[in-house]
């Protein structure tokens, strides 16, 4: 049987998934350059992705957008595994905007300008991990001793 998303999961799914979609539809419509740019500035953050052309880079990057975001969209998707795809993405993220020179005060991890537009992805890391708790709370919203008393039910009639 499927799970569908609770109704508190709903919103931040679809605000985050949305956001990230449109995000990789417009990375795979990407010039040549803005696909350097991109590039460069992942380049900076991660020296291992100077292997990869401009291009392949860019052409990843929207595939993964697109799957991150197609997963918090698809109800059918469980939380948990969207929030896991979403809190690797968003990490990875997180990870350039304090890799990257510039983009945050000395001695801070508070933004500068320039740095604020990666330092909003804070927001969707703490979303993507809220949502790896979503296993948690329904086996917890069974009180204790009503498990006890089913467990009692279920004895066989033989053993008293």
């Amino acid at each position: 049987m499927v799970q569908l998303p609770e109704a508190r999961d709903l919103a931040p799914r679809l605000a985050v998934g949305a956001f990230i979609l449109d995000s990789g539809l417009k990375m795979l419509r990407a010039d040549r350059a803005t696909a350097e740019g991109v590039h460069s500035m992942a380049c900076v953050g991660y020296p291992f992705l100077t292997k990869l052309r401009a291009e392949q880079f860019t052409r990843l990057l929207a595939c993964s957008e697109l799957a991150v975001g197609g997963a918090l969209l698809a109800p059918l998707v469980p939380t948990r595994l969207a929030g896991l795809a979403l809190t690797g993405f968003s990490g990875g993220l997180v990870g350039l905007y304090l890799r990257t020179p510039g983009m945050r005060q000395p001695g801070s991890l508070r933004p500068t300008q320039e740095g604020t537009p990666l330092a909003k992805d804070v927001w969707m890391l703490g979303i993507g991990l809220g949502f790896l708790g979503a296993a948690g709370r329904r086996r917890a919203a069974v009180p204790r001793y009503r498990r006890a008393a089913f467990a009692r039910r279920r004895r066989c009639w033989c053993r008293g």
